[in-house]
C-alpha cells in the first residue's frame, strides 16, 4: 500500500538525539527519573536503577528496529521466519490458505515463497507508509463514498454504476510502430473518454491525472482474413511492451495459437504513469484510486473491444494475470459475447488484500478510522467479480493459480473459483511469478484457448 510520504507514527512521543550522537530515544525514556518518593507500601520502589535500564533498553531497541525497517536488505530478512511460518502451517494444518490443500513441499516451492516474502518485505518501506491526516482524509472519502452510492443504488445494483462508453473507431485511433524482443509491434493510442462521476469522492484527484486520460494498447495480428482475438490484460508495475510479451506468454498466443492479440495498457501503468513506478497511485493507500481505476479499466478494454469487432474477429477471448486477472474476472460479469475468459494468479478482494498485506500498526489504525472494513468492502462491491455472475459459460472459464504464491495469495484464487462455479483450475507449485517458467501453466493456456481458433488458422501446433 503505497501512499508516499514519511511515516508519523500516531502517538510516538517526542524524540531528541541522544548526546553522543547516535541513535534517536524517546524523550520520556529518558526523562523518567531513576529515583521514586518513597511509599507506607512495601510494594513501592525507593530507587529502581533496574526499570531504568530496561526502559532504556526498549527504547533503543525499538530504534535500532525503526532504523532496520528503512534498509530493504534488513527488512527482506523478515522473509525467513515468514516461509518457515508457510511451510510449518501447511505441514500442521494440510493447507496453504483457505480450504487451498497444500501441494507436495519441496525446497524449490519453499524458495519461491521466500522470493514472494522478501518482495513484500522491500516493498513495505517506511516512507511510502500513510502519515497521520492520510487516516482521516480516506476514512472521509470512503464514508461519502457509502453513502452517494447507496443513494445511487449502485451498492444494491453495481452493474448500474458501469455506464456504456462510445464505440471506437478508426478515426478515433492514432497508430504507431513498435519493436521490442524481436518482435514488431502496432501501437495505438485514443481518447478514454473516462471520467468519474461529479461529485464521486476522489474524483477531482482521478481527473487531475493528465497522463491518464490517453488510453494505449499494443497490438500484433496476422495478416490475410479475420481470425480470433484475445485481450491480454497486465498486472501491476507493468504495462510495457518488453514485460508485457513476457507475462502474457504471447509467443504462445500469437506465435503457436495463432490469435490477434491486443494487449491495453491500464491507467496509470506504462505510458500512462504519473510516477516512476507503472501504476503505483492506482493500488496505494488512496483505496477510491482503485475504484476509479478499476473502473476506467473496464471502460477502456470495453471501447477496445467495440474496435475489434470492427476489424471483423469471429470472436473474443480474455486473458489477464494478478491485477490483469481481477480486471479479466471483473470484465466477464460485465461484457456480453466473450468466447474465452482466463484468468491466471488473480487477486479477488482487494479489502481482503490490503488488510492481508498492511504491517500491523497500518492495520490497526485504518480499522480504528473505519477504513479497512465494512464501509470499503461495501464501497469496492461497485467494482468486484463477487457482484456480478460471470456471462461467459461455465465450461469456457478457467483459473491457475501458484500454491506458494503469497502476493495474490491462493485463497484469493480459491474465493474466484467458487464464485465462478468451480470452472477448470489449474494449480502450479510455485510463486506469484512462478507461472512464468511453468510448463503446466502454458499446457493449461494451450488446452484452455485452443479449441477458440479454428483448426486452419492454428500456427505452429
Amino acid at each position: 500500500m503505497g501512499q508516499t510520504g514519511r511515516a508519523i507514527e500516531e502517538g510516538e512521543p517526542p524524540r531528541r538525539a541522544a548526546a553522543d550522537g547516535g541513535s534517536s530515544v524517546p524523550m520520556a525514556s529518558l526523562s523518567e527519573p531513576a529515583m521514586e518518593p518513597a511509599g507506607g507500601s512495601g510494594s513501592h520502589w525507593m530507587w529502581s536503577p533496574l526499570r531504568s535500564c530496561v526502559n532504556l533498553a526498549s527504547s533503543q531497541a525499538h530504534s535500532l528496529s525503526k532504523f532496520l525497517n528503512r534498509r530493504s536488505l534488513a527488512r527482506a530478512t523478515k522473509a525467513v521466519p515468514r516461509t518457515i511460518g508457510f511451510v510449518g502451517r501447511a505441514i500442521m494444518y494440510g493447507e496453504v490458505d483457505e480450504s487451498v490443500p497444500r501441494p507436495p513441499l519441496t525446497l524449490g516451492l519453499a524458495a519461491q515463497v521466500a522470493l514472494d516474502e522478501a518482495l513484500l518485505a522491500v516493498a513495505m518501506t517506511p516512507n511510502r507508509f500513510p502519515m497521520r491526516a492520510d487516516y482521516h482524509r480516506v476514512s472521509d472519502e470512503l464514508a461519502a463514498a457509502r453513502a452517494m452510492f447507496r443513494e445511487q443504488g449502485w451498492i444494491a445494483n453495481p452493474a448500474t454504476y458501469h455506464r456504456k462508453p462510445p464505440a471506437l473507431g478508426d478515426a478515433d485511433v492514432t497508430r504507431g510502430r513498435g519493436w521490442s524482443l524481436g518482435t514488431s509491434y502496432e501501437r495505438m493510442t485514443f481518447d478514454s473518454g473516462f471520467t468519474p462521476r461529479s461529485g464521486e469522492p476522489g474524483g477531482y484527484r482521478w481527473r487531475a491525472l493528465q497522463p491518464d486520460q490517453t488510453a494505449a494498447a499494443t497490438i500484433l495480428r496476422h495478416p490475410g482474413e479475420p481470425r480470433p482475438w484475445i485481450v491480454g490484460i497486465h498486472g501491476f508495475c507493468m504495462g510495457f511492451p518488453v514485460a508485457d510479451f513476457r507475462g502474457l506468454h504471447t509467443d504462445l498466443l500469437h506465435k503457436q495459437l495463432g490469435f490477434n492479440v491486443a494487449m491495453p495498457v491500464l491507467p496509470l501503468h506504462g505510458s500512462r504513469r504519473v510516477t516512476r513506478v507503472s501504476g503505483e497511485p492506482f493500488l496505494s493507500f488512496e483505496l477510491m484510486n482503485a475504484v476509479h481505476g478499476l473502473t476506467q479499466s473496464i471502460w477502456d478494454i470495453r471501447r477496445l473491444i467495440t474496435w475489434i469487432r470492427a476489424q471483423g474477429a469471429p470472436s473474443v477471448s480474455v486473458y489477464g494475470v494478478s491485477l490483469g486477472g481481477y480486471i479479466t474476472s471483473l470484465l466477464a460479469g460485465i461484457e456480453d459475447g466473450l468466447d474465452t475468459v482466463v484468468t491466471g494468479i488473480p487477486v479477488s478482494d482487494f479489502p481482503a488484500l490490503f488488510h492481508a498485506h498492511s504491517p500491523i500498526h497500518i492495520r490497526a489504525r485504518s480499522i480504528e478510522h473505519n477504513i479497512l472494513g465494512d464501509t470499503a468492502e461495501e464501497v469496492y462491491k461497485v467494482v468486484s467479480p463477487f457482484s456480478f455472475e460471470p456471462r461467459t459459460p461455465r465450461e469456457r472459464r478457467f483459473i491457475f493459480a501458484g500454491y506458494g504464491d503469497r502476493l495474490a495469495t491462493p485463497g484469493q484464487a480459491q474465493r474466484l473459483w467458487e464464485h465462478w462455479e468451480k470452472p477448470e483450475i489449474s494449480w502450479y507449485s510455485g510463486d506469484h511469478v512462478g507461472y512464468l517458467w511453468s510448463r503446466q501453466v502454458r499446457e493449461f493456456l494451450r488446452e484452455a484457448l485452443g479449441p477458440a481458433m479454428p483448426a486452419a488458422q492454428l500456427v505452429g501446433v
